[in-house]
Protein backbone atom coordinates (compact mmCIF):
# COMPACT_ATOMS: atom_id res chain seq x y z
CA UNK A 1 0.00 0.00 0.00
CA UNK A 2 1.72 2.94 -1.32
CA UNK A 3 -0.90 5.53 1.39
CA UNK A 4 0.01 6.26 4.46
CA UNK A 5 -1.96 8.04 7.18
CA UNK A 6 0.23 10.69 9.21
CA UNK A 7 -1.66 12.11 11.98
CA UNK A 8 -5.81 12.90 12.67
CA UNK A 9 -6.19 15.24 9.79
CA UNK A 10 -5.46 12.59 7.64
CA UNK A 11 -7.15 10.43 8.87
CA UNK A 12 -10.62 12.57 9.06
CA UNK A 13 -9.76 13.33 5.37
CA UNK A 14 -9.40 9.19 4.36
CA UNK A 15 -12.49 8.57 5.99
CA UNK A 16 -14.44 11.30 3.98
CA UNK A 17 -12.44 9.18 0.95
CA UNK A 18 -9.94 11.09 -0.18
CA UNK A 19 -5.83 10.98 0.58
CA UNK A 20 -3.39 13.63 1.82
CA UNK A 21 -2.40 15.65 -1.54
CA UNK A 22 -2.18 19.56 -0.19
CA UNK A 23 0.61 20.40 1.85
CA UNK A 24 -0.94 20.60 5.48
CA UNK A 25 1.13 23.44 6.76
CA UNK A 26 -1.48 26.38 7.59
CA UNK A 27 -2.18 26.84 11.74
CA UNK A 28 -5.41 28.24 12.59
CA UNK A 29 -4.97 31.40 12.31
CA UNK A 30 -3.42 31.06 8.80
CA UNK A 31 -7.15 29.46 8.13
CA UNK A 32 -8.57 32.56 9.81
CA UNK A 33 -6.58 35.36 7.98
CA UNK A 34 -7.46 34.22 4.66
CA UNK A 35 -11.48 34.25 5.12
CA UNK A 36 -10.85 37.87 6.49
CA UNK A 37 -8.46 38.74 3.94
CA UNK A 38 -11.16 37.74 1.15
CA UNK A 39 -13.85 39.61 3.19
CA UNK A 40 -11.73 42.86 3.72
CA UNK A 41 -13.28 45.55 4.86
CA UNK A 42 -10.66 47.70 3.51
CA UNK A 43 -12.01 46.19 -0.14
CA UNK A 44 -15.80 45.23 0.01
CA UNK A 45 -16.82 48.40 2.35
CA UNK A 46 -15.16 50.96 0.47
CA UNK A 47 -15.76 49.90 -3.24
CA UNK A 48 -19.27 49.18 -2.98
CA UNK A 49 -19.77 51.86 -0.51
CA UNK A 50 -21.16 54.06 -3.61
CA UNK A 51 -24.17 51.72 -3.88
CA UNK A 52 -25.33 51.77 -0.23
CA UNK A 53 -25.44 55.36 -0.76
CA UNK A 54 -27.36 55.56 -3.87
CA UNK A 55 -29.94 52.95 -2.45
CA UNK A 56 -31.26 54.62 1.15
CA UNK A 57 -28.25 56.69 1.99
CA UNK A 58 -26.79 56.90 5.28
CA UNK A 59 -29.73 54.84 7.04
CA UNK A 60 -28.65 51.81 4.20
CA UNK A 61 -25.33 52.52 5.91
CA UNK A 62 -26.12 52.86 9.56
CA UNK A 63 -29.06 50.41 9.63
CA UNK A 64 -28.81 47.60 7.28
CA UNK A 65 -25.34 46.56 7.90
CA UNK A 66 -25.34 45.81 11.22
CA UNK A 67 -29.23 43.99 10.45
CA UNK A 68 -27.95 41.83 7.47
CA UNK A 69 -24.50 41.25 9.28
CA UNK A 70 -26.33 39.29 11.88
CA UNK A 71 -27.84 37.38 9.75
CA UNK A 72 -25.14 36.66 7.44
CA UNK A 73 -23.31 35.84 11.37
CA UNK A 74 -26.10 32.86 11.25
CA UNK A 75 -24.98 31.73 7.89
CA UNK A 76 -21.70 31.36 9.15
CA UNK A 77 -22.47 29.33 12.19
CA UNK A 78 -24.71 26.83 9.96
CA UNK A 79 -21.52 26.77 7.69
CA UNK A 80 -19.31 25.79 10.87
CA UNK A 81 -20.82 23.27 11.98
CA UNK A 82 -20.72 21.51 7.97
CA UNK A 83 -16.93 22.01 7.75
CA UNK A 84 -16.21 20.21 11.54
CA UNK A 85 -17.80 17.23 10.23
CA UNK A 86 -16.93 17.27 6.54
CA UNK A 87 -13.69 19.74 6.10
CA UNK A 88 -12.72 19.40 2.79
CA UNK A 89 -11.44 21.52 -0.10
CA UNK A 90 -14.46 20.97 -2.23
CA UNK A 91 -16.49 21.22 1.19
CA UNK A 92 -19.41 22.98 -0.03
CA UNK A 93 -20.36 20.61 -3.00
CA UNK A 94 -19.33 17.85 -0.98
CA UNK A 95 -21.75 18.37 1.51
CA UNK A 96 -24.31 18.35 -0.83
CA UNK A 97 -23.49 15.44 -2.14
CA UNK A 98 -23.27 13.51 0.84
CA UNK A 99 -26.63 15.04 1.83
CA UNK A 100 -28.50 15.46 -1.29
CA UNK A 101 -27.14 13.36 -3.95
CA UNK A 102 -24.78 13.59 -6.86
CA UNK A 103 -27.38 16.08 -8.34
CA UNK A 104 -27.12 18.54 -5.58
CA UNK A 105 -23.34 18.45 -5.32
CA UNK A 106 -23.29 19.21 -9.37
CA UNK A 107 -25.16 21.93 -9.07
CA UNK A 108 -24.21 23.24 -5.70
CA UNK A 109 -20.29 22.95 -7.07
CA UNK A 110 -21.13 25.21 -9.81
CA UNK A 111 -22.58 27.67 -8.02
CA UNK A 112 -20.16 27.92 -5.74
CA UNK A 113 -17.29 27.75 -8.73
CA UNK A 114 -18.79 30.29 -10.59
CA UNK A 115 -19.56 32.98 -7.34
CA UNK A 116 -15.82 32.21 -6.36
CA UNK A 117 -14.30 33.28 -10.04
CA UNK A 118 -16.62 36.20 -10.14
CA UNK A 119 -15.34 37.53 -6.42
CA UNK A 120 -12.10 36.91 -7.71
CA UNK A 121 -12.39 39.27 -10.86
CA UNK A 122 -14.53 41.70 -8.97
CA UNK A 123 -12.30 42.45 -5.93
CA UNK A 124 -9.29 42.84 -8.99
CA UNK A 125 -11.01 45.09 -10.63
CA UNK A 126 -12.15 47.06 -7.72
CA UNK A 127 -8.39 46.92 -6.47
CA UNK A 128 -7.59 48.18 -10.13
CA UNK A 129 -10.30 51.17 -9.26
CA UNK A 130 -8.24 52.14 -6.39
CA UNK A 131 -4.89 52.23 -7.91
CA UNK A 132 -6.49 54.24 -10.51
CA UNK A 133 -7.94 57.04 -8.18
CA UNK A 134 -4.85 56.91 -6.10
CA UNK A 135 -3.00 58.19 -8.87
CA UNK A 136 -5.13 60.46 -9.70
CA UNK A 137 -4.97 62.36 -6.54
CA UNK A 138 -1.10 61.78 -7.10
CA UNK A 139 -1.04 63.44 -9.84
CA UNK A 140 0.24 60.83 -11.94
CA UNK A 141 -2.30 60.61 -14.38
CA UNK A 142 -4.78 63.94 -16.04
CA UNK A 143 -8.36 61.77 -16.32
CA UNK A 144 -9.55 58.82 -15.15
CA UNK A 145 -9.98 55.94 -17.58
CA UNK A 146 -11.66 52.62 -18.16
CA UNK A 147 -9.37 51.52 -20.51
CA UNK A 148 -6.22 51.84 -17.73
CA UNK A 149 -8.31 50.17 -15.04
CA UNK A 150 -8.98 47.13 -17.29
CA UNK A 151 -4.87 47.28 -17.77
CA UNK A 152 -4.23 47.89 -14.29
CA UNK A 153 -6.77 44.94 -13.65
CA UNK A 154 -5.41 42.53 -16.17
CA UNK A 155 -1.20 43.23 -14.24
CA UNK A 156 -2.95 42.81 -10.82
CA UNK A 157 -4.49 39.11 -12.51
CA UNK A 158 -0.95 38.50 -13.80
CA UNK A 159 0.90 39.36 -10.43
CA UNK A 160 -1.62 37.18 -8.13
CA UNK A 161 -1.84 34.40 -10.48
CA UNK A 162 2.33 34.32 -10.36
CA UNK A 163 1.90 34.83 -6.24
CA UNK A 164 -0.82 31.91 -6.33
CA UNK A 165 1.48 29.78 -8.19
CA UNK A 166 4.11 29.22 -5.34
CA UNK A 167 4.12 27.04 -2.05
CA UNK A 168 1.29 27.58 -0.33
CA UNK A 169 3.20 28.48 3.11
CA UNK A 170 4.30 31.20 1.28
CA UNK A 171 0.86 32.02 0.74
CA UNK A 172 -0.56 31.38 4.32
CA UNK A 173 2.84 33.67 5.24
CA UNK A 174 0.78 36.67 2.96
CA UNK A 175 -2.37 36.14 4.41
CA UNK A 176 -1.08 36.93 8.31
CA UNK A 177 0.33 39.83 7.19
CA UNK A 178 -3.16 41.15 5.06
CA UNK A 179 -4.61 40.12 8.62
CA UNK A 180 -2.37 43.41 10.40
CA UNK A 181 -2.66 45.57 7.54
CA UNK A 182 -6.37 45.34 7.26
CA UNK A 183 -6.65 45.93 11.33
CA UNK A 184 -3.68 48.56 10.95
CA UNK A 185 -5.31 50.19 8.29
CA UNK A 186 -8.58 50.11 8.71
CA UNK A 187 -7.80 52.00 12.05
CA UNK A 188 -5.68 54.67 9.93
CA UNK A 189 -8.19 55.05 7.48
CA UNK A 190 -10.81 55.54 10.86
CA UNK A 191 -8.43 57.81 12.68
CA UNK A 192 -8.10 60.27 9.68
CA UNK A 193 -11.89 60.25 9.10
CA UNK A 194 -12.68 61.40 12.11
CA UNK A 195 -9.88 63.83 13.06
CA UNK A 196 -8.64 65.56 9.86
CA UNK A 197 -12.18 66.78 8.46
CA UNK A 198 -13.40 70.37 9.24
CA UNK A 199 -16.75 69.46 9.16
CA UNK A 200 -18.91 66.21 10.49
CA UNK A 201 -22.60 64.95 9.68
CA UNK A 202 -24.26 65.04 13.01
CA UNK A 203 -25.69 61.63 14.88
CA UNK A 204 -29.22 62.24 13.63
CA UNK A 205 -28.31 63.07 9.86
CA UNK A 206 -25.96 59.49 10.01
CA UNK A 207 -29.01 57.69 11.37
CA UNK A 208 -32.35 58.80 9.60
CA UNK A 209 -31.05 60.79 6.96
CA UNK A 210 -32.23 58.79 3.59
CA UNK A 211 -31.21 59.67 -0.26
CA UNK A 212 -32.85 58.14 -3.36
CA UNK A 213 -30.34 58.02 -5.99
CA UNK A 214 -31.00 54.60 -7.87
CA UNK A 215 -33.35 56.43 -10.46
CA UNK A 216 -36.40 55.12 -9.28
CA UNK A 217 -39.63 56.31 -7.91
CA UNK A 218 -38.45 59.73 -9.19
CA UNK A 219 -35.98 60.06 -6.07
CA UNK A 220 -38.95 59.69 -3.35
CA UNK A 221 -38.04 58.04 -0.12
CA UNK A 222 -41.25 58.45 1.38
CA UNK A 223 -43.38 55.31 -1.00
CA UNK A 224 -42.96 51.73 0.01
CA UNK A 225 -41.14 50.88 -2.66
CA UNK A 226 -37.98 52.89 -1.79
CA UNK A 227 -38.11 51.11 1.66
CA UNK A 228 -39.13 47.91 0.49
CA UNK A 229 -37.54 48.29 -2.78
CA UNK A 230 -34.81 50.27 -3.35
CA UNK A 231 -33.07 50.15 0.58
CA UNK A 232 -32.34 46.48 -0.55
CA UNK A 233 -30.51 47.24 -3.63
CA UNK A 234 -28.46 48.52 -1.17
CA UNK A 235 -27.92 45.32 0.83
CA UNK A 236 -24.90 44.38 -2.34
CA UNK A 237 -22.60 46.51 0.23
CA UNK A 238 -23.01 44.00 3.20
CA UNK A 239 -23.84 40.90 1.11
CA UNK A 240 -20.64 41.30 -0.92
CA UNK A 241 -18.36 42.57 1.25
CA UNK A 242 -19.00 39.92 4.07
CA UNK A 243 -18.50 36.94 1.54
CA UNK A 244 -16.39 34.26 0.50
CA UNK A 245 -15.65 33.27 4.13
CA UNK A 246 -16.21 29.68 2.83
CA UNK A 247 -12.25 30.04 1.92
CA UNK A 248 -11.51 28.39 5.23
CA UNK A 249 -13.47 25.13 4.01
CA UNK A 250 -11.67 25.45 0.85
CA UNK A 251 -8.23 25.54 2.57
CA UNK A 252 -9.29 22.98 4.95
CA UNK A 253 -6.98 19.83 3.73
CA UNK A 254 -3.98 22.29 4.12
CA UNK A 255 -5.26 23.72 7.99
CA UNK A 256 -4.01 21.96 11.04
CA UNK A 257 -7.12 20.44 12.99
CA UNK A 258 -9.67 21.68 10.47
CA UNK A 259 -12.35 20.31 12.16
CA UNK A 260 -11.95 22.58 15.05
CA UNK A 261 -9.95 25.71 13.67
CA UNK A 262 -11.72 26.02 9.86
CA UNK A 263 -14.91 26.11 11.88
CA UNK A 264 -14.10 28.81 14.37
CA UNK A 265 -12.31 30.55 11.35
CA UNK A 266 -15.63 30.95 10.03
CA UNK A 267 -17.91 32.54 12.20
CA UNK A 268 -14.90 34.41 13.81
CA UNK A 269 -14.09 36.07 10.21
CA UNK A 270 -17.45 36.86 9.83
CA UNK A 271 -18.24 38.46 13.25
CA UNK A 272 -14.35 40.85 13.48
CA UNK A 273 -15.39 42.06 9.96
CA UNK A 274 -18.97 43.08 10.57
CA UNK A 275 -17.60 44.99 13.91
CA UNK A 276 -15.04 46.34 12.09
CA UNK A 277 -16.72 47.40 8.64
CA UNK A 278 -19.44 49.01 10.59
CA UNK A 279 -16.98 51.12 12.32
CA UNK A 280 -15.33 52.02 9.40
CA UNK A 281 -18.60 52.72 7.15
CA UNK A 282 -19.81 55.04 10.31
CA UNK A 283 -16.23 57.28 9.69
CA UNK A 284 -16.61 57.52 6.06
CA UNK A 285 -20.21 58.25 6.86
CA UNK A 286 -20.16 60.93 9.43
CA UNK A 287 -17.14 63.00 6.51
CA UNK A 288 -19.72 62.81 3.51
CA UNK A 289 -18.62 66.66 2.50
CA UNK A 290 -21.89 69.26 2.87
CA UNK A 291 -22.60 71.95 0.25
CA UNK A 292 -24.04 75.09 1.26
CA UNK A 293 -24.63 73.23 4.56
CA UNK A 294 -26.43 70.30 3.11
CA UNK A 295 -25.18 66.52 2.96
CA UNK A 296 -24.10 66.13 -0.73
CA UNK A 297 -25.29 62.65 -1.36
CA UNK A 298 -25.50 62.79 -4.92
CA UNK A 299 -22.12 63.29 -5.59
CA UNK A 300 -21.29 59.55 -4.13
CA UNK A 301 -22.81 57.16 -6.30
CA UNK A 302 -20.43 57.75 -9.22
CA UNK A 303 -17.43 59.16 -7.37
CA UNK A 304 -17.62 56.43 -4.10
CA UNK A 305 -15.44 57.18 -1.24
CA UNK A 306 -12.97 58.72 -3.41
CA UNK A 307 -15.64 61.56 -3.96
CA UNK A 308 -15.59 61.81 0.02
CA UNK A 309 -11.84 61.40 0.92
CA UNK A 310 -10.83 64.10 -1.99
CA UNK A 311 -13.76 66.57 -0.67
CA UNK A 312 -13.16 65.83 2.67
CA UNK A 313 -9.78 65.93 3.00
CA UNK A 314 -7.83 67.54 0.13
CA UNK A 315 -6.04 64.93 -2.57
CA UNK A 316 -2.68 64.30 -0.25
CA UNK A 317 -4.91 62.17 2.71
CA UNK A 318 -7.83 61.44 -0.16
CA UNK A 319 -4.23 59.69 -2.34
CA UNK A 320 -2.81 57.85 0.65
CA UNK A 321 -6.36 56.46 2.37
CA UNK A 322 -7.13 55.17 -1.25
CA UNK A 323 -3.09 53.45 -1.65
CA UNK A 324 -3.77 51.86 2.03
CA UNK A 325 -7.50 50.35 0.70
CA UNK A 326 -5.90 49.56 -2.54
CA UNK A 327 -2.45 47.70 -1.06
CA UNK A 328 -5.36 45.62 1.22
CA UNK A 329 -7.65 44.75 -2.06
CA UNK A 330 -4.63 43.51 -3.53
CA UNK A 331 -3.81 41.25 -0.56
CA UNK A 332 -8.06 40.06 -0.77
CA UNK A 333 -7.74 39.36 -4.96
CA UNK A 334 -4.79 37.00 -3.43
CA UNK A 335 -6.63 35.08 -1.29
CA UNK A 336 -10.01 35.18 -3.57
CA UNK A 337 -7.55 33.27 -6.24
CA UNK A 338 -5.92 30.93 -3.36
CA UNK A 339 -9.74 29.66 -2.34
CA UNK A 340 -11.08 29.34 -5.99
CA UNK A 341 -7.90 27.17 -7.36
CA UNK A 342 -8.61 25.24 -4.40
CA UNK A 343 -12.07 24.87 -4.93
CA UNK A 344 -11.14 24.08 -8.89
CA UNK A 345 -8.74 21.15 -7.99
CA UNK A 346 -11.43 19.88 -5.53
CA UNK A 347 -14.30 19.88 -8.24
CA UNK A 348 -11.90 18.80 -10.67
CA UNK A 349 -10.43 15.95 -8.33
CA UNK A 350 -14.16 14.44 -8.93
CA UNK A 351 -14.37 14.90 -12.44
CA UNK A 352 -17.07 17.61 -12.88
CA UNK A 353 -14.96 20.67 -14.53
CA UNK A 354 -14.46 19.95 -18.26
CA UNK A 355 -10.55 19.44 -18.55
CA UNK A 356 -10.70 17.72 -15.00
CA UNK A 357 -7.18 16.00 -15.20
CA UNK A 358 -5.46 19.47 -15.83
CA UNK A 359 -7.18 20.82 -13.49
CA UNK A 360 -6.57 18.80 -10.35
CA UNK A 361 -2.65 18.25 -11.11
CA UNK A 362 -0.88 19.72 -8.61
CA UNK A 363 2.87 20.89 -9.01
CA UNK A 364 6.33 20.38 -7.10
CA UNK A 365 5.25 22.71 -4.78
CA UNK A 366 1.63 21.29 -4.18
CA UNK A 367 -0.02 23.66 -5.62
CA UNK A 368 -3.08 23.31 -7.95
CA UNK A 369 -1.86 25.36 -10.80
CA UNK A 370 -3.11 25.15 -13.66
CA UNK A 371 -6.52 25.77 -11.51
CA UNK A 372 -5.19 28.85 -10.15
CA UNK A 373 -3.83 30.24 -14.12
CA UNK A 374 -7.82 29.06 -15.88
CA UNK A 375 -9.42 30.91 -12.64
CA UNK A 376 -7.55 34.07 -13.59
CA UNK A 377 -8.40 33.83 -17.05
CA UNK A 378 -11.47 33.46 -16.72
CA UNK A 379 -11.99 36.04 -14.01
CA UNK A 380 -10.42 38.38 -16.73
CA UNK A 381 -13.24 37.66 -19.26
CA UNK A 382 -16.59 37.71 -17.71
CA UNK A 383 -15.19 41.37 -16.44
CA UNK A 384 -15.02 42.44 -20.38
CA UNK A 385 -18.23 44.38 -19.71
CA UNK A 386 -16.72 46.60 -17.41
CA UNK A 387 -15.02 48.50 -20.15
CA UNK A 388 -18.18 50.90 -20.45
CA UNK A 389 -19.71 52.75 -17.50
CA UNK A 390 -23.21 54.66 -17.25
CA UNK A 391 -23.01 58.27 -16.15
CA UNK A 392 -19.61 57.32 -14.79
CA UNK A 393 -20.72 54.27 -12.47
CA UNK A 394 -19.64 50.94 -13.40
CA UNK A 395 -22.59 49.04 -14.12
CA UNK A 396 -20.68 45.94 -15.31
CA UNK A 397 -18.33 45.95 -11.83
CA UNK A 398 -21.98 45.84 -9.82
CA UNK A 399 -23.10 43.38 -11.96
CA UNK A 400 -20.23 41.04 -11.31
CA UNK A 401 -20.22 42.10 -7.50
CA UNK A 402 -24.05 40.47 -7.90
CA UNK A 403 -22.71 37.12 -9.90
CA UNK A 404 -20.39 36.61 -6.98
CA UNK A 405 -22.97 36.57 -4.19
CA UNK A 406 -25.87 35.34 -5.70
CA UNK A 407 -23.63 32.15 -6.45
CA UNK A 408 -21.34 31.92 -3.62
CA UNK A 409 -24.67 32.16 -1.37
CA UNK A 410 -26.87 30.49 -3.33
CA UNK A 411 -24.61 27.02 -3.25
CA UNK A 412 -23.91 27.74 0.62
CA UNK A 413 -27.74 27.59 0.52
CA UNK A 414 -28.24 24.20 -0.96
CA UNK A 415 -26.19 22.48 1.93
CA UNK A 416 -27.56 24.68 4.86
CA UNK A 417 -31.26 23.27 4.04
CA UNK A 418 -30.06 19.77 3.54
CA UNK A 419 -28.14 19.57 6.74
CA UNK A 420 -32.09 20.73 8.31
CA UNK A 421 -33.44 18.35 6.60
CA UNK A 422 -31.35 15.72 7.77
CA UNK A 423 -32.25 16.67 11.75
CA UNK A 424 -31.54 14.84 14.02
CA UNK A 425 -29.40 11.92 11.65
CA UNK A 426 -26.72 14.17 10.39
CA UNK A 427 -23.54 13.26 12.35
CA UNK A 428 -21.85 16.13 13.55
CA UNK A 429 -18.37 17.03 13.92
CA UNK A 430 -16.78 18.59 17.47
CA UNK A 431 -17.98 21.99 16.74
CA UNK A 432 -21.79 22.32 16.07
CA UNK A 433 -24.68 23.84 16.99
CA UNK A 434 -26.65 21.54 18.79
CA UNK A 435 -30.35 21.92 18.70
CA UNK A 436 -30.69 25.58 17.28
CA UNK A 437 -30.01 24.24 13.96
CA UNK A 438 -33.32 24.15 13.60
CA UNK A 439 -34.00 27.76 13.28
CA UNK A 440 -30.47 28.63 12.43
CA UNK A 441 -30.88 26.98 8.89
CA UNK A 442 -34.25 27.81 8.13
CA UNK A 443 -33.18 31.66 8.64
CA UNK A 444 -29.93 30.94 6.72
CA UNK A 445 -31.73 29.75 3.88
CA UNK A 446 -34.71 32.37 3.92
CA UNK A 447 -32.23 35.12 3.98
CA UNK A 448 -30.18 34.16 0.88
CA UNK A 449 -33.23 33.42 -1.18
CA UNK A 450 -34.82 36.93 -0.17
CA UNK A 451 -31.20 39.32 -0.57
CA UNK A 452 -30.34 36.97 -3.83
CA UNK A 453 -33.85 37.74 -5.64
CA UNK A 454 -33.47 41.02 -4.61
CA UNK A 455 -29.89 41.54 -6.35
CA UNK A 456 -31.25 40.05 -9.21
CA UNK A 457 -33.49 43.02 -10.41
CA UNK A 458 -32.99 46.03 -12.16
CA UNK A 459 -30.92 48.70 -9.78
CA UNK A 460 -31.37 51.46 -12.72
CA UNK A 461 -34.31 51.92 -14.58
CA UNK A 462 -31.39 52.68 -17.50
CA UNK A 463 -31.35 48.66 -16.71
CA UNK A 464 -35.01 47.91 -17.14
CA UNK A 465 -36.38 46.37 -20.86
CA UNK A 466 -39.76 47.83 -19.88
CA UNK A 467 -38.85 51.66 -19.94
CA UNK A 468 -38.19 53.69 -22.96
CA UNK A 469 -34.03 55.23 -21.25
CA UNK A 470 -33.38 51.26 -21.59
CA UNK A 471 -29.80 50.64 -22.31
CA UNK A 472 -28.16 47.42 -22.51
CA UNK A 473 -24.65 48.93 -20.62
CA UNK A 474 -27.08 49.63 -17.94
CA UNK A 475 -28.19 45.76 -17.77
CA UNK A 476 -27.77 43.77 -14.16
CA UNK A 477 -26.50 40.93 -16.42
CA UNK A 478 -25.95 38.96 -12.89
CA UNK A 479 -29.55 37.26 -13.49
CA UNK A 480 -29.12 36.47 -17.44
CA UNK A 481 -25.35 35.00 -16.66
CA UNK A 482 -26.12 32.74 -13.75
CA UNK A 483 -30.24 31.63 -15.56
CA UNK A 484 -27.96 31.15 -18.70
CA UNK A 485 -24.69 28.69 -16.57
CA UNK A 486 -27.84 27.16 -15.13
CA UNK A 487 -29.94 26.12 -18.03
CA UNK A 488 -26.69 24.74 -19.99
CA UNK A 489 -25.64 23.08 -16.28
CA UNK A 490 -29.30 21.78 -16.36
CA UNK A 491 -29.16 20.36 -20.38
CA UNK A 492 -25.63 19.03 -19.51
CA UNK A 493 -27.15 16.99 -16.51
CA UNK A 494 -29.97 15.73 -18.45
CA UNK A 495 -27.37 14.80 -21.20
CA UNK A 496 -24.92 13.31 -19.66
CA UNK A 497 -23.47 14.26 -16.51
CA UNK A 498 -25.95 12.88 -14.79
CA UNK A 499 -24.75 9.04 -16.58
CA UNK A 500 -21.02 9.69 -15.18
CA UNK A 501 -20.93 12.26 -11.73
CA UNK A 502 -21.40 10.38 -8.97
CA UNK A 503 -20.54 12.72 -6.79
CA UNK A 504 -16.94 12.95 -4.90
CA UNK A 505 -14.72 10.09 -5.70
CA UNK A 506 -12.29 8.46 -3.84
CA UNK A 507 -8.59 9.01 -4.07
CA UNK A 508 -7.69 7.07 -1.41
CA UNK A 509 -7.58 2.80 -0.57
CA UNK A 510 -10.38 1.94 1.68
CA UNK A 511 -8.35 -0.77 3.41
CA UNK A 512 -5.60 2.17 4.39
CA UNK A 513 -8.20 3.82 6.21
CA UNK A 514 -9.58 0.54 7.98
CA UNK A 515 -5.80 -0.06 8.72
CA UNK A 516 -5.43 2.79 10.45
CA UNK A 517 -9.45 2.99 12.46
CA UNK A 518 -8.55 -0.85 13.65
Amino acid sequence: MTDTIHNDDEAHLARLGYKQELSRTWSGFSNFAISFSIISILAGCLTTYGAGIANGGPVSISWSWPIISIMILIIGFTMSELVSAMPTSGGIYYWASKMGGPGAGFFTGWLNLIGLIAVTASVAYGCATFFELTFLEWGLFDAFSLNRVFLIFMVILALITVVNIFSSHLLALINNISVWWHVAGAAFLIGVLLFVPDQHLTVSQVFTDTYNGSGWSDGSTSTSVFWFVIIPFGFILTQYTITGFDASVHLSEETQGAAKTAAKAIWRSIFYSAIGGYVLLLAVTFAIPQVDGEPDYAGIPAGGVAYVFDASLGANWAGTLLFVSACAQLFCATACLTSTSRMMFAFSRDRAVPGSRLWSKVNASRTPANAVICAAVVGGLITLPALKSVNGIPTAFYAVTSVSVIGLYFSFAIPIFLRWRAGDSFEVGSWNNGKKYKWMNLVAVIEIVVVGFMLMLPTSPFGAPWRDEFTWASVNYAPLMLVGVLLLLTIWWLVSARRWFTGPVKTIDQAVVEAFDS
